[in-house]
């Protein structure tokens, strides 16, 4: 299943370091919203999914978030690679040193780390698939209000690109959900899943 092209799929090429970003940053590595959240919804909900064309965009859209995820570690990396400690304590990331240094811990940006109840798992297809739609609409809303606090070119470049991803993954899940819409009772798909019926 795997071909994995050492290179990022986007470019990461950040000159300025800037500790003030990676902490706003760093919810799109373990916040709930977060690349990490999504690449685990999705790599889990394609598991119960009666439908082969529905189980391949989860496996395509999941896997792809791991590429993201590698992204975002990137640009938290380069934000913060040669801080000094006095920069790193003006930006308020001095509690987060203590216990990671600099190395790339999953957190939000409020200091929360991540957490597996982020993951949103039902086994029901119109559940999963929604829930699916509204997980693609928080993450580009992160990004959004990510492009408001930022102003690096060399920042914004590459999350401008995250964002528009979010927004294509929304149209896949789109597409997912009228593929099973298709394929169950079209007078109950709202009532019940059909596998547990009895």
């Amino acid at each position: 299943m795997w071909i994995y092209d050492k290179k990022l799929q986007y470019p990461v090429k950040i000159k300025n370091p800037n500790a003030n970003y990676a902490k706003i940053i760093i919810s799109q590595l373990g916040g709930p919203d977060g690349e990490l959240a999504a690449s685990q919804r999705y790599l889990h909900q394609r598991y119960s999914m009666p439908y082969d064309k529905v189980k391949g965009i989860l496996t395509d859209v999941g896997t792809e978030e791991l590429a993201h995820l590698e992204m975002i570690a990137a640009i938290l990396y380069q934000l913060t690679k040669g801080l000094s400690p006095e920069e790193i304590k003006k930006a308020g990331m001095d509690i987060y040193f203590v216990d990671h240094t600099i190395g790339l811990y999953p957190v939000a940006a409020s200091g929360v780390p991540f957490d597996m109840k982020y993951v949103g798992v039902k086994g029901d297809v119109i559940a999963d698939l929604n829930e699916d739609l509204a997980a693609e609409q928080k993450a580009r809303v992160t990004y959004d209000n990510i492009l408001r606090m930022v102003d690096d070119p060399d920042v914004r470049e590459p999350i401008k690109y995250l964002r528009q991803r979010e927004l294509v993954h929304y149209q896949r899940f789109g597409d997912a959900l009228r593929i099973a819409q298709d394929n169950l009772d079209s007078k109950n798909f709202y009532a019940f899943n059909p596998s547990y019926d009895k």
